[in-house]
């Protein structure tokens, strides 16, 4: 396979505090990557650090190396690193009283000079890519006056005019019900495009994702398919639970193994009663 992003030994530090430390691994092209791990391990951390947006930080330094396409991301521009990558954030800027068709055009502007006129071709692509994700019929609407599920689809269309390389997503089923959840995810999944995201449910991640990273406490734990990453003693460790993990059929073909996927179910310990209280009785 093609490598595509390379990341080696990246380290993060801001004041006297380790975000991240030795983080190394490899892209493929086309690769869907979910970055998965407790609050506070360093997934939005490692996104901003691929996506070169770590540099404004206070008292922030980072160590390593990241290469885009064999290149430095630091040899690239913020409009040419834009060409490569799209960004969907779990915040949005304030985009709320722009048209749906106002935010999708947005993916143009790293492509376009100052005060350039929209071509056929350009207008081409907008609705294409509304069609892609269903939102033709949508376009004139106000983003506030969508559902969630319809918010998060015109910001991947944008992502689609912006004709990104790399689709970096954090956390984006976040606030969404479980059919706003498998309808974005599938969404993504179809795109044919490299897609690294965090995933904050480790269920999802095991569908949608062919390969996970996880993290814990800034460092990479395990790196591989969603079976070798999601076992039960690497979850129980890092998230402190008892973990149990179940293979389930992707397919009706039960008879296939290699579309199996985990399913992972936590539970708290059961408290051990004292025996002061086994053989308590009230008169």
């Amino acid at each position: 396979m093609s490598k595509q992003l390379q990341v080696n030994q990246l380290n993060w530090r801001i004041n006297d505090k380790s975000i991240l430390q030795n983080i190394s691994f490899d892209v493929n092209r086309r690769e869907i990557i979910g970055i998965i791990g407790p609050n506070g391990a360093g997934k939005t951390s490692l996104l901003r650090c691929i996506t070169n947006q770590v540099n404004g930080a206070r008292h922030a330094s980072m160590s390593g190396d990241i290469y885009l396409n064999h290149k430095s991301i630091s040899g690239y521009s913020a409009k040419k690193l834009a060409q490569h990558f799209a960004v969907v954030a779990q915040k949005s800027e304030p985009i709320f009283s722009l048209s749906v068709i106002d935010i999708v055009k947005m993916g143009l502007l790293p492509h376009q000079s100052l005060f350039a006129i929209d071509s056929d071709y350009d207008k081409e692509q907008i609705q294409l890519a509304l069609k892609k994700v269903g939102l033709t019929t949508a376009s004139n609407k106000r983003y506030h006056q969508l559902s969630g599920g319809e918010q998060q689809r015109v910001l991947i269309a944008r992502a689609l005019v912006q004709k990104a390389q790399i689709l970096i997503l954090d956390e984006p089923t976040n606030h969404l019900d479980v059919y706003y959840q498998h309808q974005i995810l599938q969404l993504i999944t179809q795109l044919n495009i490299t897609v690294i995201m965090t995933v904050h449910d480790l269920n999802l991640a095991s569908q949608y994702c062919q390969r996970l990273l996880l993290l814990n406490e800034g460092q990479l734990i395990a790196d591989g398919t969603p079976k070798s990453v999601l076992t039960e003693e690497q979850l129980s460790q890092v998230f402190k639970l008892d973990c149990a993990v179940e293979l389930m059929n992707k397919s009706t073909n039960k008879n296939t193994q290699q579309n199996t996927t985990p399913r992972v179910f936590f539970s708290l310990p059961v408290p051990v009663k004292s025996d002061a209280n086994l053989g308590a009785t009230h008169d």
